[in-house]
């Protein structure tokens, strides 16, 4: 693909996935705007508009993972410096889109360093110069290809990357002591999920990502997802990661005996679930559809 249509699509992509999620955490409870709480031990979540974002403070410093928009991520900053005058260690990207990147700009000038896959940091660049926003943007400094360490203090921060899923960048990030996984777009948890294609997202193998998350972690993990059908459940277990992969095998399967038996991809986007799922729910079934259908006929 050209650079310039590849630029075009990434900004189109972006686009989507900011109307696709500044309705995510809506329906939070009205008398606060927000979640902010804690998980286990040091580490804790923080959710308004857009992808989850999680944080951890130990006697170092203080470290985030994903940073939503602007004025979210200057709120988040703002409770974590209630808790703590200690230094932002490190701003971790799950991936490029701008609900989970474009809060970064937030943090320059407060925290030592911005890690993410190589290929998050490449997507984040061409979509900011389709948009000609640059200026409104704090890239990673830090990047990786298949695995990246940190320890903070008493804490050991592990990032892995398994292949294209929902991009070509996502990033799966582990604090081990407390055992809380932040899996990012990877889990979009009982929502019918958004693929970004012209940034590198696949079905099938997102469905070998999620296989190979289960078998990496327990059933003593804490998971945080990036987007959840009921905003309370951004956090989830085993089981919430293994019902992902089951919804994308299914997805992958309807999509592909419904090409065997003939049917277009008009009759394919009629269908308002997906056989054998009965627990994702809302808006937004078209998108797996099409892509999947997309991946399977090209």
């Amino acid at each position: 693909m050209e650079r310039r249509q590849f630029l075009f699509n990434a900004g189109i992509s972006a686009a989507s996935i900011l109307l696709l999620n500044k309705k995510g955490f809506s329906a939070i409870k009205p008398e606060e705007s927000y979640q902010f709480k804690t998980l286990r031990n040091n580490v804790g979540m923080f959710a308004e508009t857009g992808g989850t974002i999680a944080w951890m403070i130990n006697k170092e410093g203080i470290v985030v993972v994903d940073a939503e928009f602007p004025q979210q991520a200057t709120q988040l900053i703002d409770l974590l410096k209630k808790k703590t005058d200690l230094p932002f260690e490190l701003l971790i990207n799950t991936h490029h889109h701008g609900d989970h990147t474009a809060g970064n700009i937030s943090f320059f000038g407060i925290v030592k360093n911005v890690v993410a896959h190589e290929n998050s940091l490449f997507n984040q660049k061409a979509v900011a110069e389709k948009n000609k926003n640059e200026d409104k943007q704090l890239y990673p400094d830090i990047t990786f290809k298949d695995k990246w360490k940190r320890k903070v203090g008493d804490e050991h921060i592990t990032a892995y990357y398994f292949g294209n899923a929902h991009t070509n960048g996502d990033t799966i990030v582990h604090f081990e002591n407390d055992n809380v996984v932040h899996v990012g777009d990877l889990v979009f948890n009982r929502k019918y999920p958004f693929l970004d294609r012209n940034a590198g997202a696949s079905v099938k193998h997102w469905i070998t990502v999620l296989d190979k998350a289960h078998k990496k972690f327990d059933k003593n993990t804490i998971f945080i997802f990036g987007h959840s059908h009921d905003p309370e459940k951004v956090i989830g277990n085993l089981d919430d990661l293994k019902a992902m992969q089951t919804y994308m095998e299914r997805l992958d399967e309807f999509v592909a005996r419904s090409i065997k038996a003939g049917k277009s991809k008009e009759d394919i986007l009629k269908v308002t679930a997906i056989p054998g799922i009965t627990d994702w729910q809302g808006d937004g079934i078209q998108y797996g559809l099409t892509f999947a259908y997309e991946e399977q006929t090209s």
